[in-house]
């Protein structure tokens, strides 16, 4: 063995004794205590929020510098933002001999992340007016966060979800360092996040799973699937923080998912079962909920066939409605056209009369639900069903601006498209009003107007034609 290579292996072997003897002697000679509490001031500083370390706090020298804290809290106004079994951190060496601390990974073990928005509108992790300090930069190869639990509420709306079994590994993530509000522009990251089930209000999604890209306040999520009222939906979205007004756009299709899984929001009973499409594709600008429902634009359809009503002959009612005037065709309409909009506005509309079983089912061969959103009114593009014998359409808008309906009407249609049995709704969401004299209008009219209505069909007479779409009349 050469000199050189015997004195080089010496050198390293003293070098990593060293490092061992210093790790040993530091575990034994640091004032942990007195290191938890000043990290826990230049947190609080950087954060503008209260830091404690409930837990111990450990430091190890080797293999590099690792700080694990336990039982971390970050608290604001009273009450904690994020919450951490353990955080364990990674910082370089070298740099700590020019008094520059660099954190090259963070990995986070049973994080709970609380984030509320009061009824002003004002969310909890935002810092007092009095706090000045800025967020801290960052250059980061590893972020990993195992067992995380997210809660949202929105006391403003009522609405809210908790997200539980959450993993996120981040390849990259830089921060330069400045003030909160410009968080989305001056963050870079690259990272995997997924949680096995979110819970809402009204209903369950499972298996979220998203790949994140963003730099310069441009953030492009794809792709992004979860499974959701048993069907699979997959998608992207692209959010811009870069502009003054924040940009959205949103590209999403759920496949075969169940009906009956989504109805289950509106009615406790089962109404409805099958298998059906759903695709939305929009854009939206703004700052806040009613921003974004003014600027929407876009597209939205729902598609599906060999669907079931269930405790309901829609054919039969239609042949006796002379008798039977207590069919109501915006029962089936607000349930069905409604569609991919629909939560927001059939929750405001009472199904009673639909839940009314008279025996008997539907076969529904062919539905669709086709709208075009143009500043935040949905709009009825292609929007029909088809029984064994009759067809329902329906014309009109949904008004997401001002939560109201916007002339909608409901009709029975024969072959040639005319409308024959006519129901109207309109009002806000939340208290629609039907006019159900112009059921009786259009279809309790006078014998004679029937007859003459049956004759000019017979002759090929003229009609206003009332719906044109794709859904064939049966045969």
């Amino acid at each position: 063995m050469s000199k050189l290579l015997k004195h080089s292996l010496f050198f390293v072997g003293g070098l990593l004794g060293l490092f061992v003897l210093v790790a040993v002697t530091a575990r034994f000679l640091v004032d942990v205590d007195a290191y938890k509490s000043r990290l826990e001031v230049a947190v609080s500083d950087a954060l503008g929020m209260t830091v404690r370390i409930g837990g111990q706090l450990g430091i190890e020298f080797f293999p590099g510098l690792h700080v694990t804290l336990e039982d971390v809290h970050i608290r604001n106004r009273g009450a904690d933002v994020l919450s951490a079994e353990e955080a364990r951190i990674k910082i370089a060496l070298l740099p700590l001999l020019r008094k520059e601390v660099r954190i090259r990974s963070i990995a986070l073990k049973g994080p709970m992340i609380s984030i509320e928005r009061d009824q002003d509108g004002r969310f909890n992790f935002e810092k007092a007016e009095e706090a000045t300090g800025a967020l801290p930069a960052l250059d980061l190869t590893n972020v990993s966060v195992v067992d995380g639990t997210i809660r949202y509420a929105d006391r403003q709306s009522g609405g809210g979800f908790d997200a539980g079994g959450c993993l996120l590994h981040a390849h990259r993530l830089r921060l330069s360092g400045g003030e909160s509000a410009d968080l989305g522009k001056n963050l870079s990251i690259a990272a995997d996040f997924s949680c096995r089930e979110i819970r809402t209000r009204d209903f369950t999604a499972s298996d979220l799973a998203l790949s994140v890209q963003g730099k310069g306040g441009v953030l492009h999520f794809k792709p992004v699937t979860m499974r959701i009222f048993g069907g699979q939906g997959s998608g992207s979205a692209r959010v811009d923080l870069s502009a003054t007004i924040p940009h959205v756009h949103v590209d999403y299709a759920l496949s075969r998912f169940h009906i009956e899984e989504l109805l289950k929001v509106l009615l406790p009973k089962k109404v409805a079962e099958g298998s059906m499409d759903l695709s939305v594709n929009l854009s939206l600008q703004g700052k806040t909920a009613h921003e974004l429902k003014q600027t929407a634009e876009g597209e939205a359809s729902l598609r599906g066939d060999n669907l079931t009503l269930e405790g309901r002959n829609l054919d039969r009612e239609i042949s006796r409605y002379k008798s039977s005037q207590n069919f109501n065709l915006v029962d089936v309409g607000a349930v069905f056209f409604a569609g991919p909009l629909g939560l927001a506005v059939t929750k405001g509309y009472n199904f009673g009369n639909l839940l009314v079983r008279r025996g008997g089912s539907s076969r529904i061969g062919t539905f669709v639900s086709g709208w075009k959103v143009e500043r935040g009114v949905a709009q009825a593009k292609d929007v029909a069903l088809a029984t064994n014998k009759n067809r329902i359409a329906l014309k009109g808008g949904l008004d997401f601006v001002n939560d109201e309906f916007d002339d909608v009407i409901v009709a029975v249609i024969d072959a040639r498209g005319c409308a024959t049995m006519r129901q109207r709704i309109r009002g806000p969401f939340q208290k629609p009003v039907v006019e159900k004299s112009n059921v009786l209008k259009s279809v309790a009219g006078p014998a004679l107007k029937l007859l003459k209505q049956t004759r000019e069909v017979l002759r090929g007479g003229s009609c206003d034609v009332f719906y044109a779409g794709s859904v064939a009349p049966p045969q």
